[in-house]
């Protein structure tokens, strides 16, 4: 039986580096096609509303922004943590957090706000993100614990802890016995940006966000510091950079952003806290951030390539009658294929020769 390892190559290609992701998105509609075909749907189909018809629709664009948006900043804030080899899987936590913070701003503040009101919501959730990316950080600095299960499982407490408050303290009194706050006063929405449209200014700050996250990972000392770390420890170690410091730095940073994403779609979107607030945005953005190679410029392309996947979802519910989790295949899909081109990239499979073989 011929057996293969994996063997690591000197120098990766660069061009099949940044080659891998769009490999990734294309075998995803080919296999995706395969695979709805053979359980009968329509395939292709299903890859024509999911792909194509969010850019070709004009009306679905605005969509593709306000998508995109949480998606851009949740997936810089990881893309940060990860080169620095902290592995913050609870966005979806810090983003829920995040949301709540400013939540509780605009309500304390609901009859009485100004012009600060958002200005003070915007603090208030990258503060709670960020609180709730220390957790994490405390717990693997000081006792070693993991800070990817740490962070996973915070994020199912912070959706208890939606539950709980639109259910009693902030539920809204006049909501007719749903569980939810009572709408945000205007002072506190975000405004849109193009009149007529869903486009609120939450999107133009995802894209700002990101050049200022590139501009500072390749132009500044805690970049830097945040590349070698994750590259290489131990010459991190010799320059006088702190482990500790940096896994600080960054489950502060991408816990502080997630929290701003929350604090956008609560403004936005929402326009309140509901208990459906949680859209699984902080886990998408993992795949995010590994599509756009961990660069915030990368990231900005990748979060619309997802946006396109979750208003192409939405699209194939009510033409071809595809259920909602297709998205979450399609998704899972791309993220198998980029993690396997990403390996092959850089090892290659030796066959291993059998001793009784060599001898012979």
């Amino acid at each position: 039986m011929m057996q293969f390892r994996l063997e690591k190559r000197r120098e990766p290609s660069r061009f099949m580096l940044y080659a891998t992701p769009v490999a990734a998105v294309f075998l995803t509609m080919v296999i995706g096609a395969i695979i709805f075909s053979a359980i009968g749907f329509d395939g292709i189909g299903a890859v024509r509303e999911i792909f194509l018809t969010p850019l070709t629709n004009s009306y679905k664009w605005q969509d593709l922004g306000v998508k995109a948006a949480p998606l851009i900043i949740i997936g810089v804030g990881l893309s940060i943590a990860y080169r620095a080899n902290v592995w913050n899987i609870g966005a979806e936590g810090q983003y829920i957090i995040g949301g709540l913070a400013a939540t509780w701003v605009a309500l304390a503040s609901h009859g009485s706000g100004g012009w600060w009101t958002l200005p003070a919501m915007m603090l208030a959730g990258m503060a709670g993100g960020a609180a709730y990316g220390a957790i994490p950080a405390l717990l693997k600095t000081r006792l070693n614990v993991n800070e990817i299960l740490t962070s996973l499982m915070l994020t199912y407490a912070s959706v208890q802890l939606i539950y709980y408050l639109v259910r009693a303290p902030w539920k809204d009194p006049m909501g007719m016995g749903f569980p939810q706050t009572r709408r945000f006063a205007s002072e506190a929405l975000l405004p849109n940006i193009f009149p007529g449209t869903i486009v609120h200014a939450g999107v133009p700050i995802a894209v700002i966000v990101a050049l200022v996250a590139w501009f500072i990972m390749s132009r500044s000392v805690f970049g830097y510091q945040m590349r070698v770390v994750g590259a290489a420890p131990h010459a991190a170690r010799y320059g006088g950079f702190s482990e500790n410091k940096t896994i600080w730095l960054a489950l502060l940073v991408s816990g502080g952003l997630a929290g701003l994403a929350g604090m956008l779609e609560v403004a936005g979107p929402f326009q309140r806290m509901v208990p459906g607030f949680p859209t699984n945005y902080g886990f998408t953005a993992i795949i995010v951030a590994f599509l756009g190679r961990l660069n915030p410029l990368g990231v900005i392309f990748a979060g619309i390539v997802m946006a396109i996947t979750f208003v192409g979802g939405e699209v194939a519910q009510t033409t071809i009658g595809l259920s909602n989790s297709a998205t979450g295949v399609f998704q899972a899909m791309m993220l198998f294929f980029l993690l396997a081109g990403d390996i092959l990239v850089r090892y290659r499979l030796k066959r291993v020769v059998p001793q009784t073989e060599a001898r012979a």
